[in-house]
C-alpha cells in the first residue's frame, strides 16, 4: 500500500476533497477524516473504540494521541493490508460526514 493508493481511495468517496493540513495532505468530507504526514504513514480519524480495535488487531496499526485525546489510528503503509486500509478510510469518511 502506498500514498497514491490512499489518495485514490480517499478521493473516491462522495464529497471527499484533499487540502493542505500543516504542510501535508488531509482528506475531508465535512471535517478531516485522514491525513498523510509522510509517504509511509496514514492517520485515520475514527471513534476511540475503533482506534483501539484496529491497533489491537493489526501489527501495522497503532494508536495516535493528539494531546490527551486518542485521535486516530496510525497506519504504516508499506506493511498494511490494502483492503483493510480501504475499510478504515471508509469508516473515517462516514464518521466525518
Amino acid at each position: 500500500m502506498d500514498a497514491d493508493a490512499v489518495r485514490r481511495i480517499a478521493l473516491g468517496f462522495e464529497g471527499a476533497s484533499e487540502r493542505d493540513h500543516h504542510g501535508f495532505p488531509s482528506f475531508r468530507r465535512r471535517t478531516i477524516f485522514a491525513t498523510l504526514p509522510d509517504d509511509e504513514t496514514l492517520r485515520v480519524m475514527l471513534e476511540e473504540g475503533d482506534i483501539v480495535a484496529a491497533a489491537a488487531e493489526w501489527p501495522w496499526a497503532s494508536e495516535m494521541m493528539w494531546g490527551k485525546r486518542l485521535a486516530a489510528v496510525a497506519i504504516h503503509l508499506p506493511d498494511a493490508d490494502a483492503s483493510v486500509v480501504a475499510e478504515l478510510l471508509e469508516d473515517g469518511w462516514r464518521a466525518h460526514g
